[in-house]
């Protein structure tokens, strides 16, 4: 069980095979306890009834089991959304109330066959897109415990992307739902307002405020949100779910980005680097780029803090803080408060305006099938957000501040890992945005763009909690997917785990011999890069016979990858590399081929 990923298709493979809801809830139990990071929690149902629950469920008949698409899946629910049993605090304890049931959205995954853990933390109130305001602590990125996780819905995603729930609960009004998953590696689906419900939500602006859905994949976030949507009479905000054209990539499709001169990273380069590849691997996909001035989404997006829009904040909380005040973090209840000199006669202007950004926004999308942003423009340490709390958190809304505003939904996917500087190692995402009700058209185009990147979803895997039937191998050449002897791979029942990079700590080399063009990847003290590489998942019993066909000088060594972790991969002796060509400056076994196939053909 300890290897076992918390994925929808995981454990629906599981319980094909005899897994109980039980076990499942049992692991979720003793992974909670076990993190390291215990600030993810504000509060967690006991154990007894976890277990009892997942008891009732695996009780069921295989026909009742049949009609529930999350049948014993566990999950988290942010402590602004209430969870029955456990009081709701939006972490701030002396606001705290005990509801009496669960939320709307809450009780239609319970009815599906979802298991909740617990509630999470959060930006108190909502408030904050760092996850460092609150009175419990910080939640970490599961990449850098100097990191911040991203906020506010910090607990709730690191919960998933630390293997601990297979899915969780956020909300997102201005990027909530989708800064924690670009700084934890997972997908964070923001749906378009009103399709989940906010009953039995503590809201933030309750005009825009969405229940977000944080998940591993593409695939498991959009399976929770078929569950997850209903019109719900009790919201006054609700709006019915309309019909969507699929999305089908043949013919090619449009996509919009910022224009260079609109791009900002705050000097991280690296992500920089990492979106342009983004764009890329769309165009690969058979999109046609649509570089923009992003002006319209930059006025839109100051109206909600620098405008009249924040007064919404203290309509939700505002009173209770000025009763309160020391029971308020400093800079969100300063942030609350301020909103309280806002006049109508703002508001009403902000709107007109608003109109108006939202119109040329429609023209916009009306030639475009959707638009492209980084999720975030750079992560920063807790303590430089300490530091600077106001003045950070609102570089991290560069890119997200604008979508409630502008009534747009998106999808934030993982896009790669940096590979130098200060934050090497640590994880990348762009979000996708399109007018609202078109979720899973948008999911679609994401759904692909991720299975082009490959990633292995979620924190770094702990090699001693691997299955020990399995060792990761990573391959650099010809065994990868869709190459000569990748064969060799899948005929001992080998599993695909991610497309990702060495550390830059590696050179490349065509060795010199038969078969035409032999791999090899020579770890270097100084002047190493990046290499592309593939992990696979080898049976153990399985591993003898394929190191038998492996030739000198080629060996089975310990590569280090971008994202910090260590698997075991093919390397190179150093006598191997008499006669050989280094092909370092191409970055992998690919791009050198379709060089020399190129060659061949001119």
């Amino acid at each position: 069980m300890k290897s076992l990923t918390f994925s929808l298709s995981a454990l629906r493979a599981g319980f094909a095979r005899g897994l109980r809801a039980e076990d499942v809830a049992r692991e979720t139990l003793a992974r909670a306890d076990a993190f390291a990071d215990q600030a993810v929690w504000i509060s967690r149902l006991p154990a007894e009834d976890v277990i009892a629950r997942a008891r009732a469920l695996d009780a069921l008949t295989p026909a009742q089991k049949a009609m529930m698409p999350l049948f014993g899946v566990s999950f988290a629910v942010k402590d602004n959304i209430d969870l029955a049993g456990l009081p709701t605090t939006a972490a701030c304890p002396a606001y705290a109330y005990q509801p009496e049931r669960n939320a709307c959205v809450v009780e239609r995954l319970v009815a599906a066959g979802a298991i909740p853990i617990g509630k999470t933390n959060l930006d108190q109130f909502a408030t904050g897109l760092v996850g460092t305001r609150s009175p419990h602590g910080a939640p970490r990125s599961v990449f850098h415990a100097d990191y911040i996780s991203g906020g506010s819905s910090s607990g709730s995603a690191v919960a998933v992307a630390g293997g601990i729930v297979c899915f969780s609960l956020g909300t997102d009004t201005a990027g909530s739902g989708r800064v924690p998953a670009a700084f934890n590696n997972i997908v964070g689906l923001k749906p378009s307002r009103g399709l989940l419900s906010a009953s039995g939500v503590v809201p933030a602006c309750r005009s825009l405020d969405c229940v977000s859905i944080f998940a591993l994949t593409v695939g498991d976030a959009a399976q929770v949100f078929d569950v997850a949507v209903a019109f719900d009479v009790d919201d006054i905000h609700a709006r019915a779910r309309m019909p969507e054209v699929p999305v089908s990539l043949a013919g090619g499709f449009t996509f919009a980005v910022p224009r260079a001169s609109d791009l900002k990273f705050f000097g991280d380069d690296e992500a920089a680097r990492l979106f342009e590849e983004a764009v890329a691997r769309f165009e690969e996909l058979g999109g046609r780029t649509r570089r923009i001035d992003f002006s319209l989404f930059e006025e839109a997006a100051a109206l909600l803090y620098e405008g009249p829009y924040v007064a919404e904040r203290y309509a939700a909380v505002g009173s209770f803080i000025e009763a309160n005040r020391a029971a308020a973090d400093p800079t969100v209840g300063s942030i609350v408060l301020a909103a309280k000199a806002r006049s109508a006669v703002e508001l009403f202007e902000a709107g007109y305006r608003l109109e108006a950004l939202k119109r040329r926004a429609a023209a916009l999308f009306a030639e475009i099938d959707f638009l492209m942003v980084p999720t975030a423009p750079t992560a920063y340490r807790v303590s430089e957000v300490m530091a600077e709390p106001v003045k950070l958190n609102s570089r991290l809304g560069t890119y997200t501040n604008f979508m409630n505003l502008l009534d747009l939904c998106g999808i934030a996917v993982p896009a790669g890992f940096r590979e130098a500087g200060p934050l090497n190692g640590f994880p990348f995402g762009v979000t996708l945005a399109a007018p609202a009700f078109t979720d899973m058209r948008i999911a679609g185009f994401a759904s692909a763009f991720e299975a082009a990147q490959g990633l292995a979803p979620g924190g770094p895997r702990d090699a001693a909690a691997e299955d020990e039937g399995f060792i990761e191998l990573a391959v650099v050449g010809a065994h990868m997917s869709g190459l000569p002897l990748n064969h060799e791979l899948t005929s001992r029942d080998a599993m695909f785990v991610e497309r990702t990079k060495t550390a830059p700590l590696y050179r490349f080399y065509a060795l010199a011999g038969g078969p035409p063009f032999r791999p090899g990847l020579v770890r270097v003290a100084e002047g190493g890069a990046a290499i592309e590489l593939e992990v696979w998942r080898l049976p153990r019993a399985a591993f003898g016979s394929f190191m038998a066909g492996v030739p000198q000088p080629l060996c089975i060594g310990t590569l280090d990858l971008v994202s910090g972790r260590k698997v075991k991969g093919f390397l190179c002796e150093a006598s191997g590399l008499a006669g050989a060509e280094e092909i370092t400056a191409y970055g992998g076994w690919r791009a050198f081929m379709a060089e020399k196939l190129k060659l061949a053909a001119s």
